[in-house]
């Protein structure tokens, strides 16, 4: 039996119009499933911080704007909100292009006089001399330049950085800042007092109830946890830091994000998202293994120079996760209720009223990563390439071992007099 073009265009329109039906159906039931459950968790109230111990760190380089519009408020308020019996804010400043130091010195002044236990440290140490200041001969924390390259000096003149020529490395120098910002931990302790939580906060938009929101996270019961932030809504901004449960950078910078089913279902319920490293503008970690981990306390760390040298970096809020021996045991979580901004406007955006994401954004963003999933290998090509150079790196020698081979990138990140840049 010959079937007729006519009849055969008229059977696939129909086909084609079932077929979107379904396809509309589908997204329907589906958004409305996840609202309905990002409504339930989003209507929880905040618990109150209890009597648990919080060491507030923070490390700032010319972000003078938001500290005085925001953060140097939230911060005061957060302290007094837990208490000054419980509460320690720890601030590490260097070399800023602006006055940040003027809006950090307004903070020491007013957590001193209420009372508040805190340090504040406005170092004058500049980048120009971090990137200037003589090289010991182990060159540790310093890469040569593999190519000449320029960068913006100003908004019209450039400046270059010669091929061969000795830089510190980015990662590092944040590294032994961070470090320094932890240094009342342990003159806390000689005192006889410790802390039961550490929260590190960027230089974000954030409020009191944000705090207790992430500190409450799975009831306390993690080895860090991990707000959501944002520079550009609805972008997510922190994907150098961020890795989902299998170890993948976020597949896009929208909702929802992740790669790994385990971790884009449980954003989908609005529960606490397990993933193998987060930093997100605010994280919260068990202070149990800052005191104690192996021989002495949870440090951060850049990967070694010689890896470096590779044409790899990662960050060192990646890496402190992948070295803390709690993440394998209590594991670490983005708690998507809680969502930060670097501006007002970027906060506003996530967390005006009414659920968000909205229904619009969910339909958008879950057929995207889906499309993505479907149309991608499994994996990025970047991460065969930073695989292939960690193999070479450790037929070197046996002893170059990377237990945070899942936050690498294929990057070379530098400290330049003005900031920092890729090389």
């Amino acid at each position: 039996m010959i079937i007729r073009p006519r009849v055969q265009r008229l059977i696939l329109s129909r086909i084609i119009k079932a077929s979107l039906l379904i396809l509309a159906l589908w997204t329907t039931l589906e958004v409305l499933s996840i609202r309905r459950a990002l409504t339930l968790e989003a209507s929880k109230p905040p618990p109150p911080f209890g009597n648990q111990k919080i060491f507030i760190a923070s490390l700032h380089w010319t972000d003078e704007r938001v500290l005085r519009e925001y953060w140097v408020p939230a911060v005061r308020q957060l302290a007094q909100d837990i208490g000054r019996d419980n509460v320690f804010v720890s601030v590490f400043e260097s070399g800023s292009l602006d006055d940040t130091k003027g809006a950090l010195r307004d903070l020491d002044d007013q957590l001193t006089e209420l009372g508040i236990d805190h340090k504040v440290v406005l170092d004058e140490t500049t980048h120009l001399d971090e990137v200037t200041h003589p090289r010991d001969a182990s060159n540790k924390g310093w890469i040569q330049m593999p190519t000449t390259k320029s960068y913006r000096q100003d908004w019209t003149d450039w400046f270059e950085l010669q091929k061969d020529s000795w830089v510190p490395r980015r990662i590092p120098y944040l590294a032994r800042l961070r470090n320094q910002v932890m240094e009342p931990l342990a003159s806390q302790r000689i005192k006889g007092i410790t802390y039961d939580k550490i929260l590190w906060l960027n230089d974000v938009v954030f409020t009191t109830a944000d705090v207790q929101t992430l500190l409450a996270t799975r009831d306390g019961d993690y080895a860090a946890a991990c707000a959501l932030d944002f520079k550009q809504a609805p972008r997510f901004y922190d994907s150098f830091a961020t890795r989902d449960a299998q170890g993948h950078a976020p597949l896009t910078d929208t909702w929802p994000f992740f790669r790994s089913a385990v971790s884009r279902d449980a954003l989908m319920q609005g529960q606490p998202v397990p993933v193998s490293s987060c930093w997100n503008g605010m994280v919260a970690f068990d202070a149990a293994p800052f005191y104690h981990s192996r021989s002495s306390g949870l440090t951060f760390r850049g990967i070694p120079d010689g890896l470096a040298r590779k044409h790899v970096e990662a960050s060192e809020c990646c890496l402190v996760h992948a070295d803390n021996p709690l993440s394998a045991e209590k594991g670490v979580w983005v708690n998507p209720d809680v969502r930060v901004g670097y501006n007002g406007t970027a906060y506003e955006a996530v967390n005006h009223a009414g659920v968000w994401p909205s229904a619009y954004a969910i339909a958008m963003g879950v057929w995207r990563n889906r499309m993505l999933r479907w149309l991608r290998l499994a994996r990025a090509p970047v991460d065969w390439v930073v695989e292939a150079r960690l193999r070479d790196w450790g037929r070197v020698d046996s002893a170059n071992v990377e237990p945070g081979a899942f936050c690498l990138i294929d990057e070379m990140q530098v400290l330049l007099w003005n900031g920092w840049g890729h090389a």
